[in-house]
């Protein structure tokens, strides 16, 4: 593509491109990577290094990739990739970009946008909170995982146990879906209802809220594992209507790959080399958000069974 039909964007870095770092890229002999360009505006999301590179060689052409998405979208792509790699945005450039993407992504949580600009969750919150769409963001964001979640879990099991007062025939799945929690959430609600018993506890109505923003959230680590779960195992691997059917024998063998205790966890992410950090992390996280919707299923399929067996 002609560089002269490439403009700047409106991105993340609040300060000019870094000389030093030009210059160098414009005295390598190798062609540069692909510069990533918005189709609709023809503007530079990722590469203004390289394009400013080209400039300097004297280059007229330039390898594009296009991205065809909104210029919102275009913005987060943009925080991403500079996060991910080249120069590194200062922190100022990180709380303004939080800032922006709260805006334009109200739905988003506060994890996915820690994730996407490189703070921590508890910092994108504070952000939030002293935004001006603090008074229109809605009840519900989209996590990490792209799934609808209430921003306080008490609302949504209030709110599952409205729906299923109005209209008891509804299926866990449906319920689910219109309070904005998971299948295993509203079987519990329905369990609750059916004894008569409080739908929101006191600690979940506590951890419910917003997490404060003066309190960052402790590191999380691998548990100790729990001894029944070995038992059950070893159970589940003797029951003939697993063992011996094909897709009970594949479910058999990602339950005991997930059988490791906390030292092999350990073990297994010291063996995980920096350059592939990020793609296991990706896989893993699809590995987890496959292992919650099994469990959600199943739990619906549970509380079905229960509800016609009564």
């Amino acid at each position: 593509m002609s560089v002269a039909a490439l403009t700047a964007f409106d991105g993340p870095r609040s300060g000019k491109e870094d000389e030093e770092h030009v210059e160098l890229l414009a005295t390598l002999q190798a062609r540069l990577p692909p510069i990533l360009v918005h189709r609709l505006t023809m503007r530079v999301i990722d590469g203004a290094h390289r394009l400013r590179a080209a400039v300097v060689r004297g280059d007229d052409r330039i390898m594009v990739r296009y991205f065809d998405g909104s210029e919102a979208d275009a913005f987060v792509l943009a925080v991403r990739l500079n996060s991910e790699h080249g120069l590194p945005l200062s922190l100022s450039d990180r709380k303004a970009a939080a800032a922006r993407i709260i805006v334009s992504h109200t739905q988003w949580s506060d994890r996915r946008i820690a994730e996407v600009v490189g703070l921590a969750a508890n910092t994108v919150g504070a952000i939030r909170q002293r935004s001006t769409a603090q008074n229109e963001h809605p009840n519900a964001s989209v996590g990490r995982d792209g799934r609808m979640r209430p921003r306080n879990g008490a609302e949504g099991r209030l709110r599952a146990g409205e729906l299923m007062r109005a209209n008891p025939a509804a299926s866990l799945r449906e319920i689910a879906r219109l309070a904005g929690i998971s299948a295993a959430t509203a079987s519990d609600v329905r369990a609750r209802l059916n004894r008569g018993d409080p739908l929101v506890t006191p600690q979940q109505q506590q951890a419910g809220g917003r997490e404060s923003p003066s309190r960052p959230a402790a590191p999380r680590s691998f548990g100790p594992g729990r001894p029944d779960s070995d038992v059950l195992l070893v159970s589940l691997s003797k029951d003939p209507s697993l063992r011996l059917t094909m897709a009970g024998k594949v479910l058999l063998r990602a339950l005991r790959v997930c059988a490791v205790d906390a030292d092999g966890w350990s073990r297994i992410v010291d063996a995980v080399p920096p350059h592939r950090q990020e793609v296991v992390a990706r896989l893993a996280r699809e590995c987890a958000n496959t292992w919650q919707l099994l469990a959600d299923r199943l739990a619906e399929r549970t509380a079905e069974g229960s509800t016609e067996a009564g």
